[in-house]
């Protein structure tokens, strides 16, 4: 591998996996109305949130970090009041009592609106804030934290919409990865060059020990590690790797005030790609490097499969989360190159097809179902079982057997995504 190349990697890596407080969904609104209040310079009297389809199926359900509150209006009047749009993906870290009692007034108030906005990218914000005269706008797409359109009355600040027309179907210097490509990066790469992907481990397993401390959401993980979880799944690695991930996943989607690295702007997908495989490792003592090399292998492999998938859609990100998980888990057993692709191959004939129904507590659940295939998927890699090309989408070639679960899930579940929307929207109260 080139330098060049090598390069690229590291930063896209760097791009991807960041820290995140809340579900970044209503986390990138929030940030949005932070913008937007920004740039006004003013308490806004009126403030009006337009929303792609898949910004607001996984923003609905959610809990908000430190608010005790789910959904977006809490999300937007706190950005507003306390958020600082330079702490992007932790813009309501100084969330205060004081600022929650002014934003549930705000809510009362009924100076928010939030709406449906079509024809726009999958992930796509736009938060207009007026007072008296003055009105801003502050316009997120493509990416969470990605600001495309700045304005305040009639001077345009930021306007980089036509340019995000020619990306959308891919950013026009990224790197293409491939499973070589990720594999060997993983495997070869000087490890000091490689060495801060602890930082995953450290944040993610802190999360989870926070999260033991109280109760979360469906407390899946106190469900699995409690008397009733040990008699019947007993107490083994494979059982540590579930409680430990749904712990921090449990926290996450209540909204607790805990901080997490995510992988694609998802904070459910680092915790996916990252837990297993550290409690997996600690079980077997492994070694650091071992660690460092499983973590890289899942976390890259995770950011492959989003680059064809696209960052939110009708497929479950635990999906492709977990398939990064079950490459390190099958690393860390002494899995071959051959090896690992059949876990992949493996989890694609397996999981394919769980639908996104939004951001909520219940994902702890879907990321719990996710690692145990992910771990099944592993074992009978190890013992060269692998789902054949003669069985459904799975091709001889492991990427375009990739391609084809994201072909699936970016294009074929769209009319999925329709009806999972519609479903959710005309329930009482769902905003």
């Amino acid at each position: 591998m080139n330098d060049t190349t090598k390069k690229q990697i590291l930063k896209l890596i760097h791009q991807e996996v960041i820290p995140a407080i809340g579900c970044t969904e209503p986390i990138a609104v929030a940030l949005a109305a932070a913008k937007a209040a920004e740039l006004l310079g003013k308490k806004p009297e009126k403030i009006d949130v337009y929303l792609s389809a898949n910004i607001l199926k996984n923003a609905m359900g959610v809990g908000i970090p430190g608010t005790g509150m789910v959904g977006l209006p809490i999300a937007i009047a706190l950005g507003v009041l306390i958020g600082k749009s330079s702490y992007e993906l932790e813009v309501l870290r100084d969330v205060t009592p004081e600022a929650l009692e002014a934003g549930k007034q705000m809510i009362h108030d009924q100076i928010i609106h939030i709406a449906l906005k079509e024809n726009v990218d999958k992930l796509y914000i736009e938060v207009v804030c007026q007072a008296g005269e003055s009105k801003s706008v502050a316009i997120i797409a493509h990416e969470h934290t990605r600001f495309v359109y700045c304005a305040k009355d009639d001077q345009v600040l930021l306007d980089e919409r036509k340019s995000l027309e020619h990306t959308e179907e891919g950013e026009e210097e990224e790197l293409k990865l491939s499973f070589n490509l990720v594999y060997d990066f993983a495997i070869h790469t000087p490890l000091d060059e490689i060495r801060f992907i602890l930082d995953t481990a450290r944040l993610n397993k802190k999360a989870a020990e926070e999260s033991v401390k109280g109760q979360f959401g469906h407390s899946v993980s106190k469900t699995i590690s409690g008397p009733i979880g040990k008699k019947y799944l007993g107490d083994s690695s494979y059982t540590h790797m579930l409680m430990l991930t749904a712990a921090a996943c449990d926290a996450r989607m209540d909204g607790a005030m805990i901080p997490v690295m995510s992988n694609s702007g998802s904070g459910n997908q680092g915790i996916a790609a990252t837990l297993p495989v550290v409690s997996f490792a600690e079980d077997m003592k492994c070694s650091e490097e071992q660690l460092i090399r499983a973590l890289m292998l899942s976390h890259l492999m995770v950011i492959y499969m989003k680059q064809s998938l696209g960052r939110l859609s009708a497929l479950c990100g635990c999906v492709v989360a977990a398939t990064g998980a079950s490459c390190g888990i099958t690393w860390l057993m002494g899995g071959t190159a051959t090896q690992i692709t059949y876990a992949i191959k493996n989890m694609i004939g397996n999981i394919t097809g769980m639908i996104c129904d939004g951001a909520k507590p219940s994902c702890a659940m879907k990321v719990t179902s996710g690692v145990s295939t992910a771990m099944l998927s592993a074992m009978m890699a190890m013992e060269n079982k692998v789902v054949t090309s003669v069985e459904g989408i799975i091709d001889e070639d492991v990427d375009r057997s990739i391609r084809n679960l994201t072909s699936i899930g970016s294009k074929g579940m769209e009319e999925t995504d329709h009806l999972v929307l519609d479903i959710m929207t005309h329930k009482p109260n769902c905003w």
